[in-house]
């Protein structure tokens, strides 16, 4: 799709480097892009419109960014910042920044963690720390390091930035986010309920599949309307 199934990283805009995605996240990718069948008429719906809404503002400015946010930043928001961070450069877009944060800081949980690496993605932490920094990767490069917090951190934009409530708790309990151009609700289930279960890795698996191929989904959709906006412009 779009050229981006080489399993390569797409040079952004000003850079030189190529690298290999992993070849597990390689077979992930491209199972979740064939699944967007699955996704309902009623979410593409919501994911078209922050697609369009990312599109108008990469038409305003060089830089745009996207603050994930759910209850503790440990599961859903990580999951979302780390595809969506991927997904740009599978698609080859620069010019978007990604960020998570929570309500409350508590720590990126090793369930969640593992599901990533179980989808893919490269991973390295120190379990003996409490709220460890996770160093996440869908190769040798870029090392994105994640670590929970609250949203309004240093860390994170304070402007031109959209606001994504990926749970439902946070879009409740916050319904302003000071700073945001805009805020989107896009809740996720939380697979924390499913912790020292039976389930748990198979839930952990699909709540990372799930929002895989939303994201994607999205980020494909805003690729080919970039494309579209270039081709008109000639």
């Amino acid at each position: 799709m779009l050229g981006a199934l080489m399993g390569l990283f797409l040079p952004a805009q000003g850079q030189s480097f190529t690298t290999e995605i992993n070849e597990p996240l390689q077979q992930t990718t491209r199972e979740l892009i064939s699944q967007a069948h699955l996704i309902s008429p009623e979410r593409k719906e919501k994911l078209v419109e922050l697609a369009d809404y990312l599109l108008e503002q990469k038409n305003d400015s060089v830089h745009f960014n996207a603050l994930f946010v759910c209850t503790h930043n440990s599961r859903r928001s990580h999951i979302t910042d780390t595809w969506f961070q991927y997904a740009l450069i599978y698609y080859g877009i620069s010019g978007y920044n990604s960020f998570s944060g929570g309500l409350e800081a508590t720590a990126f949980h090793p369930n969640a963690i593992a599901a990533l690496q179980r989808a893919g993605f490269s991973v390295a932490f120190d379990k003996k720390v409490t709220n460890p920094v996770v160093s996440v990767s869908p190769g040798h490069y870029p090392v994105w390091h994640k670590q929970s917090k609250i949203y309004t951190h240093p860390v994170n934009p304070k402007s031109n930035f959209v606001a994504v409530m990926v749970c439902s708790d946070a879009d409740q309990s916050c319904p302003v986010v000071d700073g945001a151009s805009a805020r989107f609700s896009l809740p996720y289930d939380d697979p924390r309920y499913f912790d020292d279960t039976p389930s748990q890795d198979l839930k952990y698996d699909e709540t990372v599949e799930l929002i895989g191929r939303e994201i994607l989904f999205m980020i494909g959709y805003l690729k080919n309307q970039l494309i579209i906006s270039e081709e008109s412009r000639k």
